[in-house]
Order: structure tokens, then C-alpha cells, then sequence
């Protein structure tokens, strides 16, 4: 029993890794549009703020679905929750303005980095996963960044695009890191 556990972490390891990567190149074009789009709340930005909660409910299907029985389902399951709440809190909310908006997302990433971090840890193993811990960890903290910010005179949206790109870069650490520790596995 204890010797399948690598065997399953080493067919899950491509499909995380293209999943990583897939995830880097996403939150940068994100944050990168949403740089362009700056902080008011056009058609565009709602649009954009909706489509990143909703793409990690697509992505953690797609995690779930690679992993099979050796993921952390519990953990997905959450996040597919939680991102979809939030994708419609975030649509929501974008009819109030960027203080709710940064509400909604701050607690998403509170409750979501809490998740990760748990998933991280639950895929140890698997190495690579530290920048999965990490890039929770961090979300915890920048979510609580967030609903502080909403309460100054002058919100801004930029402050997501660092958000993202910082967790895109999480993901291509991890996936930089998966190959290797699938070797020695």
C-alpha cells in the first residue's frame, strides 16, 4: 500500500504540471488586462473580475478530475465552491464598486488560500508542493490586505493583478518543480 502512493503522484504529475502552467499563463494575460483596464468598473473589468474565480473552478475540475483517488477531493471540492461564490459575489458586488468588490475578493482569498494550503499539504509527497503552502499562506494574508484596502478613500482594483501574478508564478514554480521529484520518486 504505502508504494502506490508515489505511483499515483508520478501519473498525476504531468496533468498538474500542464495545469500549473496553464494557471501561470492565465493570472499574467489576467493581470495584464486587468492593468490595462485600470480600476474603474467598465463592462470589461466586471467581466474580467468574474472570469478569474470562475477559471479556478474550471481549473480545480480539471485538478480534481486528473488526480482521480490520489487527490485531496475534500479540498477541491471547497475550492470549487468557494471559487463559484465568489464568481458570483464579484459579479455581484461590481454593481456597488471597488470597495465590495475587494471585499468579496479578499474573503475568496482568505478562505481559498486556507484550502490551498491544505491541498499543498495533503500533496507534500509529491515535492514541488511548498510554493502551494506558500502561495496559501500568502493568500490568506493578501485577502485581509484586500478588506483593508476597500476602506480607503480611494480603492483600486491594481492591487489583483500583483495578487495574480504572484500566484501565476506559485503555479510555474510548482510545475518547474514537479518533473524533478517525479524522478526520483
Amino acid at each position: 500500500m504505502a508504494s502506490a502512493a508515489p505511483a499515483q503522484h508520478v501519473d498525476t504529475a504531468p496533468a498538474l504540471r500542464r495545469l500549473y502552467v496553464t494557471r501561470f499563463f492565465f493570472a499574467a494575460a489576467w493581470a495584464a488586462l486587468l492593468l490595462v483596464s485600470g480600476s474603474d468598473l467598465t463592462t470589461a473589468t466586471r467581466v474580467l473580475l468574474f472570469l478569474y474565480p470562475a477559471f479556478d473552478v474550471v481549473a480545480a475540475v480539471v485538478d480534481f478530475r486528473s488526480a482521480g483517488a490520489a487527490g485531496p477531493a475534500k479540498g477541491l471540492y471547497a475550492n470549487m465552491a468557494i471559487s463559484a461564490l465568489a464568481a458570483v459575489g464579484v459579479a455581484v458586488a461590481g454593481a456597488s464598486g471597488v470597495a465590495d468588490v475587494l471585499r468579496v475578493w479578499g474573503a475568496w482569498a482568505i478562505v481559498s488560500g486556507l484550502v490551498q494550503l491544505l491541498v499543498g499539504v495533503a500533496r507534500r509527497p509529491m515535492s514541488g508542493q511548498w510554493a502551494m503552502i506558500a502561495s496559501g499562506g500568502i493568500s490568506v494574508l493578501a485577502g485581509a490586505s484586500f478588506i483593508r484596502g476597500a476602506s480607503q478613500d480611494a480603492p483600486s482594483l491594481t492591487t489583483l493583478a500583483g495578487y495574480a501574478t504572484l500566484g501565476g508564478i506559485f503555479f510555474l514554480v510548482s510545475a518547474l518543480r514537479l518533473p524533478r521529484s517525479t524522478r526520483r520518486g
